[in-house]
């Protein structure tokens, strides 16, 4: 099943008729909350109020969503696999058969084109649909010791109750990634998603409240008071583990709060994704891999290809049809047809992003195309190629999340790989070469929890999402993805 291939046509009425049904409150317990809408949910390709959404007071909804999670623990916990596997599978069926309002939600708060925040629904609900799958594939095992004298048995069970928060680039796929698992495992949840996209979460709980889960197994807060709502859920003991995804910094405070109560924790965190076009490079590969590693999503992910290493001997070519595909981008609302790079989420991330560039080119770099503010209401930022960037360079450090591509010309593969892993992040890479020794040794010594070989997207549920060093601890999707919410009891048995 995909998503819908028949689309209805974008006007202002099928624009209201969403806003005025979707849900604009938190879920707690198994219903919307109500209340008076005051926190504004901006359009970033006009930077005007789409809608207002009800802003949760944190501590006492926080602590009404986690009183219904752990009052819903046990008897989810007891819920046979099947059962859990086929209201998983359910949802999956559900967001395809509401993929308009869920992609049109997504546009209309995050900014990204309408034919992405399609492929969007696709990959996030597959999240629904691979989970449901592996709910009644949890592991365990019986063996005899090696003294024979007894045997051994390995139960797993759900960890308990969960936070998950989410960030707002992927207001779908991210919560998918984190509740399918979690609800496969048999774990309640809270989830916390980003004050600045709430309406596709919401819409999110009606799909899993029509698909079967029952109430206080999946509560979501909406509140522009984040720190309080973590602060409240990681000081009671009686949550077990909390999902992360966003910045290091903020991922380094979680962790501490997790110790207080030895909390299990999976962190997806910030990324400087290089991309090295390696001396045996297909220019055509390279190119049709670049661009959306560099520009889908707007450049807004922690996956986007932040840094381009390029071989002096394919640099000329490969930085010449660089700039000719990024110059075809066609930017403007992501409810426009033939829209392919849509507005950044705010005016900061277009301020960012100057900063950025601005710096670049004061230490020596080529603005080989873009390199400005587009001069229009919204935030967007001219998609941009730069040339001669120094090592010193901003760029170079600091994810970017916008639709900037730094080049930087190397004549040593080597040093092309040192380069690449001179960072403390290590969450995504990219290697292009038609030489499979070349390509396989580049992406052997790359410092990353994930490399793409000559394609520009790697994400699928079926495989681990996550990263090393200060990139994250985790993995989210494949199998791994269900064991992170799961603890292993160990069981002595006579023989």
């Amino acid at each position: 099943m995909s998503a819908a291939t028949t689309r209805p046509t974008i006007t202002p009425a099928r624009i209201s008729d969403l806003l005025e049904r979707v849900p604009r409150s938190s879920f707690v317990g198994g219903s919307f909350l109500g209340g008076t809408p005051s926190l504004a949910v901006l359009d970033p390709a006009t930077g005007t109020a789409l809608t207002e959404v009800v802003d949760a007071d944190a501590a006492t909804v926080g602590r009404q969503a986690l009183d219904a999670a752990v009052a819903a623990q046990d008897d989810w916990a007891a819920t046979l696999p099947r059962e859990r596997s086929e209201i998983l599978r359910r949802a999956y069926e559900l967001c395809h058969e509401r993929a308009d309002d869920l992609a049109l939600a997504m546009t209309l708060e995050m900014g990204k084109p309408l034919a992405e925040s399609y492929g969007e629904v696709s990959y996030g609900a597959e999240f629904l649909r691979w989970f449901s799958e592996q709910a009644v594939r949890a592991p365990g095992e019986f063996r005899h010791a090696p003294s024979a004298e007894h045997a051994i048995l390995t139960v797993a069970r759900p960890v308990g109750p969960v936070l998950a928060i989410t960030p707002w680039n992927f207001p779908l796929s991210m919560g998918t990634r984190k509740l399918a698992p979690a609800l496969a495992a048999g774990c309640t949840v809270v989830l916390k998603p980003a004050q600045k996209t709430p309406l596709t979460s919401l819409l999110l709980m009606e799909i899993l409240r029509d698909a079967g889960v029952p109430a206080g197994v999946v509560n979501c807060v909406v509140t522009s008071d984040s720190k309080g709502l973590s602060s409240t859920a990681m000081s009671d003991p009686r949550l077990r583990k909390v999902s992360f995804t966003g910045s290091t910094g903020v991922g380094r405070t979680l962790l501490s709060q997790a110790s207080e109560h030895v909390l299990k924790a999976s962190m997806e965190l910030g990324g400087n994704a290089p991309f090295l076009v390696l001396p045996s490079a297909d220019i055509d590969t390279a190119i049709t891999a670049a661009m959306p590693a560099k520009f889908r999503n707007n450049g807004e992910a922690c996956t986007a290809a932040n840094r381009f290493y390029v071989h002096s001997s394919v640099a000329e070519e490969f930085t010449q049809r660089l700039v000719a595909e990024t110059e075809k981008l066609v930017v403007g609302p992501g409810i426009e047809d033939g829209t392919t790079l849509g507005p950044l989420i705010d005016d900061a991330a277009v301020q960012k992003v100057e900063e950025l560039v601005t710096d670049a080119v004061s230490r020596g770099a080529r603005v080989l195309t873009g390199g400005k503010r587009l001069d229009r209401e919204g935030f967007y930022y001219a998609p941009t190629v730069l040339a001669d960037v120094p090592s010193d360079a901003r760029v170079n450090h600091e994810e970017i999340f916008g639709p900037v591509a730094p080049i930087i010309v190397m004549d040593d593969v080597d040093a092309m790989i040192a380069a690449a892993n001179d960072t403390e992040f290590g969450l995504m890479s990219y290697a292009v070469g038609a030489d499979i020794a070349e390509v396989t040794d580049a992406a052997g010594r790359i410092e990353s929890g994930m490399v793409a070989v000559n394609v520009g997207v790697a994400s699928d549920a079926a495989a681990p999402f996550g990263g090393i060093k200060e990139s994250g601890l985790g993995r989210e999707g494949s199998h791994e993805g269900l064991e992170e919410y799961l603890e292993m009891t160990y069981v002595r048995l006579p023989v």
